[in-house]
């Protein structure tokens, strides 16, 4: 989920984290985006209106790209919202593959619903609504691409539960580890902060995983298992 930061003006929701590119240079990169489809547009209006958290265009076509890379089959996401980055992930493994939504707001999921009817990708995605590191405790299978936008302070939690079930080559991506640049301060205030700083001590030193925080937007984690 994104960072709890007051927006920009005339800057949408997934814009308001951006770290690393001065203004006139992260126009030109948003600029460069190709075209999306209309009910991924309809989203983004919908999560800027709303303050939903989403991941936006850009960080979504780095999630697309990363799954085409590796030809992942199955995602599972912790921490879903409305379903922006799941139709990505849809998208990214195909009519034989399968995404697993988690969001532990109903309305949130209901809302992902009939977007997913909408973009022609409902058959490769199964929803859970509630406790996302309890379904992820649950499964028994070990997948391609395991994404986390949870709950900062769940941060390091996840981390414990997700080698034993993420297959060898196989990706663990995590959303907002730059935390709009407070992983920098000194001395860190929030608990949201210090787990996050946890997360990415204990990721980076990890036999498990060989990891790179890409500085796009609010820092996206790309760690992929030995």
């Amino acid at each position: 989920m994104a960072a709890n930061k007051p927006k920009k003006a005339n800057k949408p929701g997934w814009r308001h984290y951006n770290l690393t590119t001065s203004g006139p240079v992260d126009d030109y990169l948003y600029s460069m985006l190709p075209k999306r489809d209309e009910v991924l547009v309809e989203m983004e209006q919908y999560a800027s209106k709303h303050d939903i958290p989403i991941v936006g265009p850009a960080v979504a076509r780095v999630l697309q790209q990363l799954a085409l890379t590796i030809d992942a089959d199955t995602v599972f996401e912790l921490g879903s919202a409305i379903g922006y980055s799941t139709i990505w992930w849809a998208q990214a493994v195909g009519e034989k593959g399968h995404v697993i939504y988690t969001d532990g707001d109903s309305k949130n999921a209901e809302r992902a619903r009939g977007y997913f009817a909408r973009a022609g990708v409902s058959n490769r995605i199964t929803l859970h609504t509630g406790d996302a590191l309890e379904v992820l405790s649950e499964q028994k299978q070990q997948f391609d691409i395991i994404f986390n936008d949870v709950d900062k302070e769940d941060y390091p939690r996840v981390l414990r539960l997700v080698a034993p079930r993420l297959r060898k080559g196989g990706l663990f991506i995590t959303d907002n580890v730059l935390w709009s640049g407070r992983v920098a301060e000194k001395n860190p205030k929030t608990a949201q902060t210090k787990a996050i700083l946890e997360f990415n001590r204990q990721l980076y030193s990890s036999a498990d995983f060989f990891t790179t925080i890409l500085p796009i937007r609010d820092g996206l984690a790309v760690a992929l298992k030995r």
